[in-house]
């Protein structure tokens, strides 16, 4: 199967790279900057006709949730525009689409966790952007899955566990928001997934996959809880671990508002998919196995 990727060197794109190496069943071709420019309808067309996809992965976006709203037309013509002049070659060419987009597109006052049907209410101009982007999508390219993920971490690239492993080394003790609640998600799991997905459209679109799929860890933690689990884990591989002191979001405000809850609802992932996302420790534990180098078992470094 010949699976088109936007983007190289995002999260989710470089898990996907990863993943697949040494795959006999994927062929994927990255559309990618500067080759290739959302904002440039023609480039992403000519780069994807060139390589002649079976299906086509989307998880290019602009993710600055804060400068979002000091920059709505960018974030809009990225996020809106650009996925649907993705999803539009797609169809061109004959290809379903998987488009990536947020827990961010709800508001967080659900108790309970999101499911795909839930009201959407973005209160962000990232989660407003990307929800609108969802809609492009679907009217662009009928032959699509709308695929909501949150919390995204990994080895490589900006995200919440690379952070907490620098400021626990030069800081004596951390203070992170307890009081927004989500499902972190590990990226090499989101892209094997994603295969996954793809896979299962290999003898031609089936009807009862389309829409949108919420595709998360399984587990819901605070961003307070998230770290002391990272550093905990670091600790297991010759890390530091630090005291890590619970703040509420009023202790460190940002330009653009955050849900208090982000736990997306995988049941569909499982009936429709057949999908099972691993425990959070056991990818927190792989991503730090690259991260971090074991302790040797007498404390010491091998």
């Amino acid at each position: 199967m010949r699976v088109v990727v936007i983007g190289r060197e995002g999260q989710i794109a470089r898990s996907l790279r990863e993943v697949a190496a040494g795959d006999p069943r994927f062929t994927l071709g990255f559309a990618a900057r500067p080759e290739v420019d959302l904002l440039d309808p023609q480039t992403v067309r000519a780069a994807m006709a060139a390589f002649g996809p079976d299906i086509v992965i989307n998880p290019a976006a602009f993710t600055a949730v804060d400068r979002s709203e000091r920059e709505p037309d960018l974030a809009f013509a990225i996020n809106r525009d650009g996925a649907s002049g993705v999803a539009a070659a797609a169809a061109e060419l004959g290809a379903p689409i998987i488009h990536l987009s947020t827990d961010y597109v709800f508001d967080g006052a659900k108790t309970n966790p999101y499911e795909e049907s839930d009201l959407t209410s973005p209160q962000s101009i990232y989660g407003l952007s990307k929800l609108e982007g969802e809609g492009a999508v679907a009217a662009a390219n009928p032959r699509s899955l709308i695929i909501r993920t949150a919390w995204v971490y990994a080895p490589f690239g900006a995200n919440f566990v690379r952070t907490i492993l620098r400021l626990a080394a030069e800081q004596d003790r951390l203070r992170v928001v307890d009081d927004q609640i989500g499902c972190p998600t590990y990226a090499p799991d989101i892209a094997r997934a994603l295969l996954c997905m793809a896979d299962q459209l290999r003898g031609g679109w089936r009807n009862e996959l389309s829409g949108v799929t919420h595709l998360a860890g399984p587990e819901a933690v605070s961003w307070c809880g998230f770290a002391r689990l990272i550093l905990e884990a670091a600790l297991a591989r010759g890390g530091r671990n630090v005291p890590v002191e619970p703040i509420t979001t009023a202790d460190f405000p940002t330009p653009a508002p955050r849900p208090a809850n982000s736990r997306l609802s995988t049941r569909r992932l499982k009936a429709v998919f057949g999908l099972d996302m691993p425990p959070l420790r056991s990818s927190i534990d792989r991503c730090l196995d690259q991260l971090l180098v074991p302790a040797a078992p007498n404390g010491g470094r091998p």
